[in-house]
């Protein structure tokens, strides 16, 4: 499968646009993921057509993280280029500018679970599972996660989730207000199309200036340190005890 294809966009009616990971088995991400995120997440900002957006995902998953068995292979420019992706395209989606609407229909764990935290409504199943498992595979959080992590979840959430490294299921998301709304099966993306159809209908520019208030401190935290050097740490992401863990993960 192409690069091209491990997104695929899908306008539907009402000015809503659905993009769909579609990296079989578990949308794990790369750099070349992320960077495709971008560059749709750039198309998209630039239609006018398009007044709201659906993130959703062809499998089981919506996303399980990082790609495990390409980054036992990084070498360090492989990880200053992951680290910048996942800086660079999350804070991205973080502060674009019109609705994104995530339908978690599967577990969405480590860099996956971004795509929830920087989203602005989000949809779980009864089957979801939501997690930050870096700790338990021996990485720290780059700049632009770990500042999104802190702005989207409640101190002790955050503790639990960064520290422990278990994921936790749609119920607790839920009761944590992590998750805005659980749905079964089928029920998610329908969900997910009638809460886009309706932020669709906010007048944009005030849709975007509010969403600017609320994140734009954030933001510029996370691009100042970015034009400071936070995308190409000089000795790379991983630790001596990164890639046995993943190893150990990966079983």
């Amino acid at each position: 499968m192409s690069i091209e294809n491990w997104l695929i966009r899908e306008d539907l009616e009402g000015g809503v646009t659905r993009l769909v990971l579609n990296r079989p088995p578990v949308n794990a991400l790369n750099s070349d993921f992320l960077d495709l995120l971008g560059a749709h997440l750039d198309r998209l900002q630039a239609d006018t057509a398009v007044k709201a957006v659906i993130l959703a995902s062809n499998s089981k998953v919506l996303s399980a993280g990082m790609d495990l068995k390409e980054a036992l292979g990084f070498d360090l420019k492989d990880q200053q280029a992951m680290v910048r992706s996942l800086n660079v395209n999350f804070t991205k989606l973080f502060g674009f500018p019109k609705p994104t609407i995530v339908a978690a229909s599967g577990a969405a764990i480590a860099g996956g679970f971004f795509l929830v935290l920087a989203s602005d409504y989000r949809i779980a199943s009864l089957k979801a599972r939501f997690g930050l498992a870096e700790v338990r595979v021996g990485a720290n959080f780059p700049v632009g996660p770990l500042a999104i992590a802190r702005a989207t979840l409640a101190s002790n959430d955050l503790r639990r989730l960064m520290l422990g490294g278990h994921p936790i299921g749609a119920e607790a998301a839920l009761a944590a207000g992590i998750v805005d709304i659980i749905e079964d099966g089928d029920a998610v993306m329908a969900r997910a199309v009638s809460v886009a159809q309706d932020y669709a209908a906010i007048p944009p520019g005030t849709y975007a200036e509010v969403k600017r208030q609320m994140r734009g401190p954030v933001i510029e935290t996370i691009e100042n340190a970015m034009a400071n050097g936070a995308n190409t740490p000089p000795d790379g992401w991983f630790t001596a005890e990164t890639k046995a863990a993943m190893s150990r993960i990966i079983g």
